[in-house]
């Protein structure tokens, strides 16, 4: 019994020293007492074997491989370390229970793949929506601002390569802007003149034979279909009194135009004076802002907006050479009929084109309408036909080759686009969808595939000198 008890408590002495011993497998002890995440594998001291007393061997109780085995037989069969067949330490198992990782995982698995990208893709969509309805509201906040600059943008990509080239004869930057400026002036205000004046001189014989026009539309009416004389005499004095009704509504409207024509004389001035700085130092503007961007992305972006930018200018020229087109061949079409104010309907005409698919066949249109009341139903039909023709010629055959290669959008997005612009922004909106469209998705389809290529060269946004500086 006491070489019994003698053996329990050497046994018992054995357990608690060798508790006390450092285990590599366990976590190591701070002096702050604090759990870390990371194992560090601190080599053990080499221990004295109890039963040898070798200071090589491993200490009694040890969880190395080879170590003797307090609750067996000391000896050769007897050994403690690991045990056989258990489940390997995973690395960072212990930081992602810390975390909660485990937990986001497990909500994760209960809800669709489907419906997080869903919800995924749905909150930055409304995001991005969200953006663009706050930036189309402070547009239109300052829309007596926004206009004039997005006129003059469109303006700058007609001039801006007349004033490069004179700059690269050697004319100064300045004097080459205000020569392309004075050029642009001179050319709208003699199409504006001409316009007035044949309208002036047209008007008193449009007069007259809008009388004419009118006998001959009623008669055609009464004669062609269910209508009675006195039916259109009753249609006639209701129009009449509705005018006299409305006096008040209208001189409101009056009021109301007036003082339009203040925010447009001052949208003219503020666009020519805008007109003249980006023919003159655009270049510098626009490295002013690219300084802003990241510098990691400024050769892209700088890629991007010049290949817009040459596609704006293809855009305005492709548009220009349509509108003269068409106004040739409806103002040579009115002129053979025998139509009045020619002129100035050419010029809506040409005004019209600027708009396509829409713009051109309104303003036809008014051309049919002033043959129908000045030279009867018959030169109208044959004046909607010229101006039918002259619609296909474009469609056909201008758009395609002229326009097609300037602008690569699909005529349903076309349609979509000027019906947006309408909805937003009215005809400014319809004139300037189209060249926003194609050069967000000349820059879009860049950027997308920016590393397909070799990189851009890099812009130097400190070239950007101020036009007026301060000594």
């Amino acid at each position: 019994m006491l070489r019994r008890a003698s053996s329990l408590v050497a046994r018992a002495r054995e357990r608690i020293r060798a508790a006390a011993e450092h285990d590599p497998h366990g976590w190591p002890e701070r002096d702050d007492d604090r759990a870390i995440l990371v194992h560090d594998d601190v080599p053990a001291a080499p221990a004295t074997d109890a039963a040898t007393g070798d200071g090589d061997a491993p200490p009694l109780g040890s969880p190395e491989p080879g170590a003797p085995d307090l609750d067996g037989p000391i000896g050769p069969g007897g050994v403690s370390g690991p045990p056989a067949g258990g489940r390997p330490h995973r690395s960072g198992q212990h930081a992602r229970r810390l975390t909660g990782a485990d937990r986001r995982s497990a909500d994760d698995a209960v809800v669709p793949a489907g419906l997080r990208i869903a919800a995924a893709w749905s909150w930055r969509l409304i995001v991005v929506i969200a953006g663009i309805f706050v930036l189309l509201y402070a547009a239109a906040y300052v829309a007596v601002v926004v206009v004039p600059v997005f006129v003059a943008l469109l303006l700058s990509a007609l001039l801006q390569p007349g004033a490069a080239a004179l700059v690269r004869r050697g004319w100064r930057r300045s004097l080459a802007a205000l020569t392309m400026l004075i050029v642009g002036l001179a050319v709208v205000a003699g199409i504006i003149t001409l316009v007035v004046e044949r309208f002036t001189a047209g008007f008193s014989d449009l007069a007259d034979q809008v009388n004419q026009g009118l006998t001959q539309v009623r008669d055609f009416v009464v004669d062609s279909f269910p209508v009675s004389q006195r039916q259109i005499d009753e249609a006639l004095t209701a129009a009449q009194d509705a005018l006299v009704a409305n006096q008040d509504t209208l001189t409101s409207g009056a009021l109301t135009t007036a003082a339009t024509v203040g925010e447009v004389f001052t949208g003219i001035v503020l666009a020519l004076f805008t007109l003249f700085f980006f023919l003159k130092d655009g270049r510098s503007i626009w490295l002013w802002l690219l300084g802003l961007c990241p510098a990691d992305a400024r050769a892209y972006v700088d890629e991007a907006a010049r290949r817009s930018w040459r596609t704006l200018i293809s855009y305005v020229r492709a548009t220009v050479a349509v509108a003269l087109v068409d106004a040739l061949g409806i103002g040579i079409g009115l002129a053979v009929l025998g139509v009045p104010l020619v002129i100035p309907l050419a010029a809506l005409v040409f005004l019209g084109a600027f708009i396509p698919i829409i713009g051109s066949f309104l303003a036809g249109s008014v051309a049919v309408l002033v043959a129908l009341v000045s030279k009867g139903p018959i030169t109208a039909l044959i004046a909607l036909a010229v101006v039918v023709a002259v619609m296909q010629l474009e469609g056909h055959v201008l758009q395609p080759l002229l326009l097609g290669r300037a602008v690569r959008v699909h005529p349903l997005a076309v349609v979509l686009a000027i019906a947006a612009g309408l909805l937003v922004a009215g005809i400014f909106g319809a004139l300037i969808a189209v060249p926003l469209v194609a050069c967000a998705n000349v820059a879009g389809t860049y950027l997308s595939r920016r590393h397909d290529g070799p990189r851009p060269p890099e812009p130097r946004p400190q070239r950007a000198r101020p036009a007026v500086t301060a000594e």
